[in-house]
């Protein structure tokens, strides 16, 4: 099932400096793909929707923060494909009115719950699991940020979409189904580097518990995350933190290559990849892919 159209997401080349004669740099541009559902969101969503209109469910219910981007992604796409939402809210103390990204949920037909941090906190604890498919047995439970299987799955289809020969791609990472999906995809000759945007995350640690139903074989795991470079050190401080630094960095990507960046994912991701290839001095010609999740509804400059 398509609801939203792909070939929308092009390929940007990003014209760089003559100091890096040997760089291609590409920009997958996720964030084209529309613009309440955009960047690895509809990736994410897309089989777990098919999997509920399989199963003939009523709709999503999914968990996320106050300005999650993947709950205005589940109900956006969620009321395109006629199904219901629930979107539960990390903090008791909000409202559908407490900012513009839970009001435009509600707008979109999403039921918001607000629970207190502890009990979100234990969300995936398999006895809460449980209690909400209790209570609502009609709706396929989504982890937050699309963060399953069908995530995976989804994320994995965006290979098809890239140059046939990179040399290495570049992601922000939050629940790492995308780089996960990425890295399954991906040549064994390309370098897949990501951006965590939690202070102090061990990406490859959560990597590895994602990668088990496909690469049931520890050593294969082993192999597959080899191919894996984690800049720990771009995260301005932690999630949802930055600084005039990376404002104004954003403003000069936007000004300088005319491409937009958020302050959660993809500006700390992209400073990455430039600090990164900064350093580098490359005798050979390289191709360099960077996968544009979205996100800037909730976090533009």
């Amino acid at each position: 099932m398509e609801l939203f159209e792909p070939s929308k997401s092009i390929l940007q080349e990003i014209k760089l400096d003559s100091k890096f004669r040997n760089v291609r740099l590409l920009v997958k541009r996720d964030d084209l793909i529309h613009p309440e559902v955009s960047g690895n969101k509809w990736r994410k969503l897309k089989y777990n929707i098919e999997l509920v209109l399989f199963q003939k469910k009523d709709g999503i219910l999914t968990f996320g923060g106050a300005y999650s981007n993947h709950l205005l992604a589940t109900a956006a796409a969620c009321k395109l494909a006629g199904l219901k939402s629930i979107g539960v809210v990390r903090g008791e103390e909000l409202t559908t009115e407490s900012n513009h990204n839970l009001k435009r949920c509600t707008e979109l037909g999403m039921e918001l719950k607000f629970i207190p941090r502890e009990e979100y906190d234990a969300r995936n604890e398999k006895f809460v699991q449980e209690t909400w498919k209790e209570e609502y047995p009609f709706y396929l439970l989504v982890p937050e940020g699309g963060s399953n299987y069908y995530g995976i799955v989804g994320c994995q289809e965006i290979r098809k979409e890239l140059p046939d020969e990179i040399d290495h791609l570049f992601v922000a990472q939050g629940t790492t189904a995308t780089s996960c999906g990425l890295l399954i995809g991906l040549s064994e000759n390309t370098k897949l580097h990501v951006v965590p945007v939690l202070k102090g995350f061990d990406a490859k640690g959560e990597m590895k518990k994602q990668l088990v139903p496909f690469l049931i074989d520890e050593e294969t795991i082993r192999e597959y995350l080899d191919r894996v470079e984690v800049h720990s050190e771009a995260h301005f401080g932690g999630y949802g933190k930055w600084n005039p630094e990376l404002v104004d960095f954003i403003s000069n990507c936007k000004e300088e290559y005319d491409l937009p960046l958020d302050k959660i994912y993809t500006g700390k991701a992209f400073y990455a990849l430039m600090s990164w290839l900064a350093k580098q001095d490359f005798q050979t010609p390289q191709t360099i892919v960077f996968l544009h999740t979205g996100g800037l509804q909730n976090g533009s400059v």
